[in-house]
């Protein structure tokens, strides 16, 4: 058995052929994992818990069936759904997590997060980041309409999509420092996190010793899961059919 972890689903009624892989994902080889964590953006947005539409209420049953069936599944936000609260983890079953999260798997300690926090080059986003994460700028959105939720929603997307555009790549990625710094907190030798869309398993160097950091990858063209189990980590593809 393994521990699987993936991260930016971005499911959306727009894009359903995420939505089936994921349900089929949930019936499949995550029903024999013996956990499923979710390291943020499983949603596209998320207006609030009492506004799901038909593809996130569909992704909730799915997640329902399978803590049912006894896995257990950890939520973590992320920065297009930060608004996963407790009605949703009634619907789901799934446990919100906090962000950073030290997660022991089979006695290694590995620091999970989503991944926003370590992209301090773009202060741009770092200052939306504080703002849209602080109580009571949450607690005044979710005493709008779920209309005015919705419009608003729309609008950040695609000024989130337009600001990234826009941006350089490296900027858009993690900064080493921010990387190293979190690790040296934790006291970890491997990282792991999604939010970048960038897959893969990078050695490298903090204080002169040797560390990891694991990249999980989105689901827009295909699925990314990570497999850890008794022989360690491996990071794979889910291909679409």
């Amino acid at each position: 058995m393994a521990t699987l972890f993936i991260s930016d689903l971005h499911i959306d009624a727009g894009r359903p052929q995420i939505l089936d892989q994921f349900l089929r994902f949930l019936q499949g080889e995550a029903r024999d994992a013996e956990a499923l964590y979710i390291l943020g953006d499983l949603f596209e947005s998320w207006i609030g818990d009492d506004a799901p539409d038909a593809a996130q209420s569909a992704a909730i049953a799915g997640l329902r069936t399978l803590t049912l069936s006894g896995v257990p599944c950890f939520v973590m936000h992320g920065n297009r759904d930060f608004l996963l609260s407790s009605r949703f983890c009634d619907m789901s079953g799934a446990e919100i997590l906090p962000d950073p999260l030290i997660v022991t798997l089979y006695g290694e300690a590995v620091l999970v997060m989503h991944g926003d926090a370590l992209c301090t080059d773009d202060r741009a986003y770092q200052r939306l980041r504080a703002t849209v994460r602080d109580a009571a700028w949450q607690q005044q959105f979710l005493a709008l309409s779920v209309q005015a939720r919705r419009a608003l929603a729309g609008a950040a997307r695609a000024g989130s999509q337009a600001h990234t555009a826009a941006m350089e790549y490296a900027i858009t990625d993690v900064n080493a420092e921010s990387v190293a710094m979190a690790l040296r907190a934790a006291a970890t030798s491997t990282l792991l996190h999604g939010h970048t869309h960038r897959p893969a398993i990078h050695a490298l160097q903090v204080d002169g010793r040797p560390r990891t950091r694991i990249v999980l990858g989105d689901w827009y063209d295909q699925g990314s899961v990570l497999r850890w189990d008794q022989a360690g980590p491996e990071l794979k593809s889910l291909q679409r059919a």
